[in-house]
């Protein structure tokens, strides 16, 4: 049966850039970073107390995905928190923390434009 996802892909223009933004300003940790295919790296990122991993790379012909809304939703538990660490730390929010019946959650971007939604677990 299935137990887990193994890990998410963004997709990225700059390996480096993209690199640096995800763990220097959110705080991910490096679990690989290998040569792939000549022009790109395999880099696999592990978030903190979390089990799933985040890949910064992109599929050969799927160049048309970088700076998209992504399928992929990180958690807090204070958004609005976060959010306000993630700001000072030069990340851009397109959508501030905005509170429903169900949680909170906002908006941010990376620095391929690519969208995440933060929410409330």
């Amino acid at each position: 049966m299935i137990k887990a996802i193994k890990f998410a892909s963004v997709p990225v223009r700059n390996q480096d850039a993209a690199l640096e933004f995800y763990t220097k300003k959110l705080g991910f940790r490096v679990i690989t970073d290998a040569p792939f295919d000549g022009t790109q790296r395999w880099i696999e990122l592990g978030l903190p107390r979390a089990d799933t991993t985040l890949v910064l790379f992109t599929a050969s012909g799927q160049e048309a995905m970088i700076g998209g809304f992504m399928n992929v939703t990180f958690m807090a538990d204070d958004v609005e928190a976060t959010a306000k660490e993630l700001k000072a730390r030069g990340v851009e929010f397109v959508q501030e923390p905005q509170k429903a019946d169900w949680g909170t959650a906002a908006i941010f971007k990376d620095g391929d434009g690519n969208q995440f939604v933060l929410s409330t677990p």
